[in-house]
């Protein structure tokens, strides 16, 4: 975001951009000045923003959501996995998290602030710990002439140190996984770069799951005298919970001298009864830097001794030995400082590692417990904060180099808009900052509890699990649910084309969940019914709750019986086909083509009238959970067509002639009906039930068609819907739910009316859910619908990102004004479906062109 033309930061941006790219930093990302202020501070949704319409339909759910409610907070003492009454406001705050996949994160925004941590899996807080600083000391001849804190805040506590640096000075750039900080030092002539470095690296499956992060200053000195520049870097141990007050916490120096190269730091061992972990600060140790510490220091009152302490000659007094266990209402910090000297007109560098060792988990149950993936290369025994520390300081420029390659045809393609490659790359951080775990299978584990369907089955560890893990995240940061399958539908592009064998195993998973079955009847709180959790061959909503004990107990959502969904048993055939056309993985076709068949059947049972096409059954009973459909309905419809269309290729490829010609009855005759009843000439209705809204135009009714087209399919033999329909339907939604939503500048609303208005039935249709927005703009880029595509998602990045200050915690969903809904959300990890129709378009263009060079064209 550029500063505005009348803001004093205007001309700074100018002047030190030249300075940016001399270190590096991209000319696309996400751009800031810290002196921003974003004027719009919206609201999170709720009650009393639902229509009245919509409260007394919905007014038996509240109280037994309510009733739940308590049970679970002041009985259970336990967190709910969706908290209505507690909605996270909104803090424009949110920066790149720190950290590789599945071993934690911690959040530094855009201020350079900590302040958002998960280093418990799956469980989130939000607080800034304000001890958790870089400052910078300057001497010359000696003296020093300039010590400041990084940080434009003016805190009650610390005020021993220097605060308030002039956030008009500094500017943030992110382009995930790398973040820069550029720091005009007023008066001093000096320009500091800080580089964030995560190793978020495709196709890596050993230092992607490392829980470090390496933060570069790469110093300018535009003087013509030298300059010592020292970095001091303090970190809590804590991260700014009660139990940072526990007692029992210490801290120890170390250095560790391996394969010629030297780290030295302090490790923060952090002592808690669940999860004790271990904060590590390291610094690189070369001839010509200095790197001193100070093992110890309360983060509270004034701290003016540990500030002098760098006053007085640019580095710390590094006592040995550890410090004491803290008393029970104490808390403890640590400092490192690095030092160089850089010449008149020169440059330096100094290196710094944070790193977080909390190798063996367990979930809110405590029943198991699970070692993290990251153990296999660096060991679980909880003393791998050095080496982790080493590793990354010696290792992240090949990291920079992988991510630079990766990410270089991207940036360099002229034909991409600039918003459109930071959005790409910026909405990544969900793949590790989702809550996400990474674990080991444990030798004895059997990922179907050792069931096997009739027909065959799963092994009990799969290849792919067994050698790359299990892989979860949450639906969301608010909506706390593991691998939630409806959602997972729009968001796995992402990792189906940058980590496939997570994608893999984590379909795997959810496989030998389908053969499983937990018949404990559970009350739903949407009809007040009670259930089994888990029916047998049906796709679960998700693997559980990090409160609980995911993969053991199975779905947390309790808010329908989603046994009676359309959707789930649908998406997981299409992700099974899907994959294999990516990676072409035949023992995976082998092995899902049983649990495919299972699921298929069971969903056959929702065509009441057989006539090859399923329906609704006038609830909300499928991922639009708050808005009903009733009969055959464009978006279920859609889905149920597209998956018997891939059951047809499948069986095709598997020799299952027999199974072949019984899908494409169902398919011919189901395609016939959806045209009959849901087609109106220019896109399809809602639903079929003739409801006074059953007309509305969903944004998302050819999800089905953009399963098909990203798998290889649509046309020919393969073809669930006429193509012609299909561009008249895109159309109509980009017309409507798109141009004239809100001047078409905020993407495509979920449900609008054929007259232009907003369908405001339910508390989702009035809504825009960014990660159907990406995969809307997916469908519109196969089919050809370039610009419009761009177009559409272009207002949802422009909306997030630059307007509502949603960096990096990029919502479910938003309305036309005043609020959202579920910050930090899975589904938008769905850009990456468009990345993929780029691509796919671009290949097929190549071939066209190719074919044509060789004489292979029509005249």
């Amino acid at each position: 975001m550029e500063p505005p033309s009348g803001d004093p930061a205007a001309g700074l941006m100018s002047r030190y951009v030249s300075a940016e790219r001399g270190y590096g930093v991209p000319e696309e990302g996400w751009r800031i000045c810290l002196a921003h202020e974003f004027q719009e501070k919206r609201k999170p949704f709720q009650a009393k923003d639902v229509s009245l319409s919509n409260v007394m339909e919905h007014i038996g759910l509240g109280i037994r959501y309510l009733k739940w409610w308590y049970r679970k907070t002041q009985v259970e003492k336990k967190a709910p996995f969706i908290d209505m009454f507690r909605a996270q406001p909104l803090r424009q705050i949110y920066g790149a998290p720190l950290g590789g996949i599945g071993g934690g994160t911690i959040t530094r925004g855009w201020r350079g602030e900590f302040c958002r941590w998960q280093l418990n899996p799956g469980m989130y807080h939000y607080k800034t710990v304000i001890a958790n600083q870089f400052t910078v000391c300057l001497r010359r001849g000696g003296r020093t002439v300039y010590q400041q804190v990084l940080s434009v805040e003016r805190p009650p506590t610390l005020q021993g140190w220097n605060w308030g640096f002039c956030g008009q000075y500094a500017f943030y750039h992110a382009l995930y996984p790398r973040a820069w900080t550029v720091y005009h030092l007023p008066g001093q002539n000096v320009t500091l770069t800080c580089r964030q470095v995560s190793p978020i690296i495709p196709h890596d499956y050993q230092d992607s799951s490392l829980p470090v992060a390496v933060l570069v200053w790469d110093i300018e000195n535009r003087n013509d005298y030298a300059l010592d520049v020292s970095i001091m870097f303090t970190m809590t141990n804590g991260s700014g919970c009660k139990d940072d007050k526990s007692g029992g916490h210490w801290n120890e120096p170390f250095c560790l001298k391996k394969e010629g190269e030297s780290v030295s730091g302090v490790l923060l061992h952090h002592r808690t009864p669940v999860n004790p972990y271990t904060l590590c600060i390291a610094a690189r140790e070369q001839a010509d830097r200095t790197v001193s510490h100070q093992t110890a220091f309360s983060p509270r009152g004034t701290c003016e001794e540990l500030w002098n302490d760098l006053i007085t000659d640019g580095r710390l007094d590094s006592p040995a030995g550890p410090s004491p266990p803290t008393q029970k209402g104490e808390k403890v910090a640590a400092a490192l400082v690095a030092g160089c000297s850089v010449s008149a007109l020169g440059h330096g560098t100094l290196e710094f590692c944070l790193a977080w060792d909390m190798p063996k988990i367990t979930f809110g149950s405590r029943e198991r417990q699970h070692v993290r993936r990251y153990t296999r290369f660096f060991g679980a025994e909880g003393d791998s904060g050095p080496t982790l520390c080493h590793h990354a300081l010696t290792h992240y420029r090949d990291w920079e180099r992988s991510i630079e390659a990766w990410q270089r045809p991207i940036l360099q393609d002229s034909s991409l808009p600039s918003w459109y490659k930071s959005a790409l790359f910026n909405e990544l951080y969900f793949v590790a900052d989702g809550g996400t775990v990474w674990v080991e299978l444990p030798e004895d584990g059997d990922i179907s509890g050792g069931v096997r369907t009739e027909d065959g089955g799963l092994p009990a560890q799969p290849h792919v699990v067994k050698e790359y893990g299990r892989f979860a995240y949450l639906e969301g940061q608010e909506y706390r649910m593991y691998n939630t399958y409806d959602v997972h539908f729009y968001a796995s592009f992402a990792l189906i084309m940058l980590w496939p064998k997570l994608a893999l195993s984590l379909q795997y998973d959810i496989a030998g969940c389908v053969v499983q079955e937990d018949l404990t009847a559970r009350l739903n709180l949407m009809n007040g019914r009670y259930s089994p959790v888990k029916t047998r061959n049906m796709v679960p909503h998700d693997i559980g709750d990090p409160d609980d004990e995911p993969w053991l107990r199975v779905n947390a959502y309790l808010i329908h019986d989603t046994a009676d969904w359309k959707d789930l048993n649908l998406k997981f055939v299409l992700h099974v086909y899907r994959d294999f056309h990516l990676t072409q993985d035949r023992q995976y076709l082998e092995d899902m083509w049983p649990i495919c068949q299972a699921v298929m059947e069971s969903a056959m049972k929702f065509d009441l009238d057989g006539d090859g096409l399923i329906e609704n059954s006038g609830f909300a009973d499928q991922t639009y959970d708050g808005w009903t459909v009733t009969g055959p309905s464009a978006y279920c419809g859609g889905l149920w067509l597209a998956s018997v269309c891939v059951m047809c290729k499948m069986a095709r490829l598997l020799d299952r002639e027999s199974v072949y010609w019984r899908y494409r009855d169902v398919l011919d005759r189901g395609s016939a009906a959806f045209d009959e009843l849901l087609w109106n000439g220019q896109y399809y209705n809602y639903d079929s039930s003739g409801r006074d809204l059953s007309n509305s135009v969903m944004s998302d009714q050819c999800a089905g068609q953009w399963f098909l087209r990203a798998s290889g399919l649509g046309e020919g033999e393969y073809q669930a819907f006429p193509v012609e329909k299909v561009h008249r339907a895109l159309k109509s939604v980009f017309d409507l739910n798109v141009l004239r939503f809100a001047g078409g500048r905020m993407g495509a609303v979920n449900g609008m009316r054929p007259e232009g208005v907003p369908d405001r039935s339910s508390v989702q249709s009035d809504e825009v859910w960014v990660g159907v927005v990406y995969g809307l703009a997916a469908t519109m880029i196969h089919e050809g619908m370039v610009q419009e595509g761009l177009c559409t998602a272009e207002g949802c990045y422009r909306t997030v990102w630059e307007q509502l200050g949603m960096a990096f915690q990029t919502p479910e969903a938003y309305c036309e004004k005043a609020i959202f809904r579920s910050l930090a959300y899975m589904r938008p990890l769905s850009i990456w479906a468009m990345q993929l129709a780029l691509e796919q378009r671009r290949q097929e263009g190549d071939g066209e062109a190719g074919q044509l060079a060789a004489g292979g064209g029509s005249s």
